[in-house]
């Protein structure tokens, strides 16, 4: 199983995502999507390095595990870059950046 096939059928199969124009390849959820995506990397402990947001097509602010000296797994850091964003802005889609472990690939 690929990463992204193991995104598509555990991660993402449930919440409704949409592309933008000028970000094509990556995934954006709604707040409550997004909220469900980051319960579920927690659940199977995927690694999520970055965290962007949009609105009407324009560019949000972002955020990177580094930045917040944790590692992409500690589910700490990108629930409270999630909480800070969706305080700071209404109607943002969200987007972030995984790493499913070769362990839990093998797994399934």
């Amino acid at each position: 199983m690929t990463q992204q096939e193991f995104l598509d059928e555990n991660v993402f199969k449930t919440q409704q995502n949409t592309t933008i124009d000028n970000d094509p390849t990556t995934l954006y959820f709604t707040e409550g999507g997004f909220s469900e995506v980051l319960n579920k990397a927690e659940h199977y402990g995927i690694a999520i390095y970055d965290i962007k947001s949009t609105l009407d097509g324009e560019t949000g602010k972002s955020a990177n595990h580094e930045k917040f000296k944790k590692k992409a797994t500690d589910p700490t850091w990108y629930k409270a870059v999630f909480k800070s964003l969706k305080n700071d802005q209404k109607d943002y889609l969200y987007a972030a950046t995984y790493k499913v472990s070769k362990k839990l690939l093998n797994r399934k």
